[in-house]
């Protein structure tokens, strides 16, 4: 129970402490700022506090967005102030100087609210749209305010918002339009947006086993069911934005779980044609590799341009630009959101082509389709970026060195070759382009590609010796992904070692876990995993030189490659796994959410 403190005299004929209480406040009365602050001060230290003038008139539902949303320290709509725990320090000061300020248009909590902003403390202040929230300064005000809340129907203004503001098209056509129904049901039921979210994960599972059957029956209740999958998991957002239940171990579950069942997805459909004598494990992994360095393109332009916005020369800015004026074009916006082959088209085609064709099908489709994405958006990143005239911000450089994942090979070449100058991207792409050629054209087992795991260790350390602020730098961490997960691939496709795939399959998955992890933390603002973790799992540079050397010494004997790899993948996986939990369940942890995002 939060406790609710209701400022200055009691309006006839209102219903505020009757919404309070439905918000599930404590409400608790005070004639001005100095009783307040003795109510204040009774509540215990770990509780939320909200302020709230008896004038005011609104929506339950804009109290609800200012009151009850978890994700900020504090947030504010004319009338009414919520403070969590770690705000009511600052709420205590502001309140004992109160009396001597000059109240604003919105009350006593309009005044504290400007007064936390300029203690330091970012009071949100959502958008109401339509939402009427207002303090009238007399009757005549009041009663137009009451016109204009008996206007609006809050009920289908919460409905509208609990759909994420820009999805995809088949998301927002063939989805959001029952889902949002679907969420509502789940809140009146007290269910939690993490019990849909896990829901989805298990008709995932359910889904991949059945596809695994190598049955056309299977494969049709496979490809209904993750749509249902799908379903539920806009479900969990659009729940969570309808009751304001967000939670840091909900968006770390809506983010994995994610990739857990599209990788199950995949290995479900490998095994269900390896059942009809089609091994197409080479063709799951390559979709893996694809999708995923693909991302890691999104994520990594993304965050060296998160900072910078305003910044003169900024691709931000000229981004931004751009895709301002392409929105004025009604049909556009839908185009480039189909184009980019977000998660809703995706999974919309792997169901589709599951159902109707076969598991080779599905891997062909998602690997040109995915390859196309990649190389439109890349393409357009590159041309904005070499007009980039400014550098790039510290944090930007920061964000880039994290998500290259150096380990201590690398950094050691960095530390000697800091004076180099190399322009990072060609290192790079040098780098990747060495160790992927010699992966694809050298004997297996050769000690040829074990050197070309040295040199690309070595021009992975130049690559990352000195900041990454240029134009092209946000290149950096895809090429490392690319070489490293595709050198894996390489070594185990052509081994023709029995099982060498799968478990190279596994490897990736474990690794690729790592780097999402890595980006989710990033975009918390907590920064990468510690360093210990990147030296334990020996960073791109030390995994690939490590595959390559269990490829040169065990790839000419019999199982013991696959055994080499799969012992890998085991060790890896529990070490990622058992530090990501640590940090999502503990206390520092950030609440990331989704919003905007389509991939």
């Amino acid at each position: 129970m939060s406790t609710a403190i209701l400022t200055g005299p009691p309006a006839p004929g209102s219903s505020l402490d009757g919404d309070l209480r439905s918000l599930g406040f404590h409400v608790r009365w005070a004639t001005g700022a100095e009783e307040a602050r003795a109510l204040l001060d009774a509540v215990p230290a770990g509780e939320r506090v909200a302020l709230v003038d008896s004038r005011f008139v609104g929506h339950r539902h804009a109290l609800r967005l200012a009151l009850t949303d978890p994700r900020f320290p504090a947030a504010a709509v004319p009338g009414a102030l919520a403070a969590q725990p770690e705000a009511r320090p600052a709420l205590a000061r502001v309140l004992t100087a109160a009396p001597g300020a000059p109240e604003s248009a919105d009350g006593l909590a309009g005044t504290l609210a400007d007064a936390l902003d300029a203690d330091g403390v970012a009071v949100h202040r959502p958008a109401l749209g339509t939402l009427v929230a207002a303090v009238p300064a007399d009757a005549a005000a009041a009663h137009e305010a009451r016109a204009a809340v008996a206007a609006v129907d809050d009920e289908a203004v919460r409905l509208r918002s609990a759909v994420k503001a820009h999805d995809g098209f088949f998301t927002t056509f063939f989805i959001s339009p029952y889902s949002r129904y679907i969420a509502r049901w789940c809140a009146r039921r007290g269910l939690t947006p993490n019990q849909v979210t896990t829901a989805s994960l298990l008709t995932a599972l359910i889904a991949a086993g059945c596809a695994a059957t190598g049955e056309r029956g299977g494969y049709i209740a496979a490809g209904v069911l993750l749509l249902v999958s799908f379903v539920l998991d806009c479900t969990d957002g659009q729940l969570a934005r309808y009751a304001l239940k967000y939670s840091t171990m909900g968006a770390w579950l809506d983010a994995t779980f994610d990739r857990a069942k599209e990788y199950a997805f995949y290995a479900g459909l490998a095994l269900g044609a390896a059942r009809d004598g089609d091994d197409v494990w080479t063709l799951a992994l390559a979709a893996m590799v694809v999708m995923t360095c693909r991302h890691v393109v999104d994520f990594s332009f993304n965050e060296s341009n998160v900072a910078d916005t305003a910044a003169a020369g900024s691709t931000a800015k000229t981004s931004l630009a751009l895709s301002s004026r392409l929105d004025g074009v009604g049909w556009t916006v839908w185009a480039r959101r189909m184009i980019i082959l977000p998660i809703g088209e995706r999974w919309a085609m792997i169901a589709v082509l599951t159902a109707a064709t076969s598991p080779r099908t599905v891997f062909w489709a998602l690997i040109a389709g995915c390859s196309f994405a990649a190389c439109y958006t890349t393409a357009g990143r590159v041309l904005r970026s070499v007009k980039r005239r400014g550098p790039r911000t510290d944090r930007a450089a920061r964000a880039l060195a994290e998500l290259a994942d150096s380990g201590p090979l690398a950094l050691l070449v960095a530390r000697i070759t800091r004076r180099l100058p190399a322009p990072a991207p060609l290192a790079a792409l040098l780098g990747a382009a060495l160790m992927i050629s010699v992966a694809a054209t050298a004997p297996v087992g050769s000690w040829a590609t074990v050197g070309a795991a040295g040199g690309y260790a070595a021009l992975a350390g130049i690559a990352v010796a000195r900041p990454l602020k240029g134009p092209l730098d946000w290149f950096v961490p895809p090429l490392f992904r690319a070489a490293e997960y595709t050198t894996v691939l390489l070594l185990a496709a052509r081994s023709d070692v029995p099982q060498a795939v799968p478990a190279a399959f596994g490897l990736v998955a474990a690794v690729a876990y790592h780097h999402y992890d890595t980006v989710y933390r990033i975009r918390g603002g907590t920064g990468a995993p510690p360093a210990w973790l990147v030296r334990i799992t020996g960073g791109h540079e030390g995994r690939t030189l490590l595959v390559t050397v269990l490829a040169a010494l065990l790839a000419d004997r019999g199982d013991d490659f696959t055994t080499a790899l799969t012992a890998l993948a085991g060790a890896l996986a529990l070490v990622v796994l058992v530090e990501s939990i640590r940090f999502w369940v503990s206390s520092g942890a950030p609440a990331v959410h989704d919003e905007g995002e389509t991939a």
